[in-house]
């Protein structure tokens, strides 16, 4: 793993537990020598993300499409940022950066993020580790509808176990590090 995208949220006045969980992630990639790649945004858990990971001297770079590259939401100080035209193409290129995928608490954006990166594992677009930072037990009620889900038929246990998470980001990246996909992955389509 050399390259982590990260997806999360952007609004601001958040719980700062989230804003800390965020930094400590953010210097904890740049501490680990690994690129941070995400929305390009400077707000809310993007920006503290990013600020942290550049104050511990590491790469970011941000992906931003142009309907969100304003003064008021794109971060300026990045090692690189990319312009795309839509978010489509902004999705796509922040999944053919990964090397692994991290979602930290978010909204609508961050959900549809996180869920096309598990549909893309589901059908064999890409087997890369993806990973819950379990800030504040944010993503308990997901996890709790995907068990649903999985005990109800809608989804094979293989496909569940595509989902690691952790309130630790060091144990989470320890997860992604030592990840491998499950067997069977394609299995619902050959049945």
């Amino acid at each position: 793993m050399k390259t982590i995208t990260v997806y999360c949220g952007s609004a601001d006045h958040l719980a700062q537990g989230y804003i800390d969980a965020a930094m400590s992630l953010g210097r904890l990639l740049a501490e680990k020598g690994l690129a941070l790649v995400f929305g390009g945004g400077k707000t809310g858990l993007m920006g503290a993300v990013a600020n942290a990971a550049l104050t511990g001297g590491g790469e970011v770079i941000g992906v931003i499409n142009d309907g969100l590259n304003k003064p008021n939401l794109a971060h300026t100080g990045l090692t690189r940022m990319e312009v795309l035209p839509d978010i489509q193409q902004r999705k796509a290129r922040m999944s053919a950066l990964a090397d692994a995928f991290i979602a930290l608490p978010g909204g609508f954006g961050t959900f549809d993020e996180l869920f096309e990166t598990l549909t893309w594992a589901q059908i064999g677009l890409h087997h890369k580790p993806i990973g819950l930072l379990n800030t504040k037990a944010y993503f308990d009620p997901l996890l709790a509808m995907i068990d649903h889900a999985s005990q109800e038929g809608f989804l094979y246990p293989e496909h569940r176990s595509m989902i690691n998470h952790s309130p630790d980001p060091q144990t989470l990246l320890d997860m992604l590090s030592s990840y491998q996909a499950p067997q069977n992955l394609a299995r619902w389509v050959e049945r």
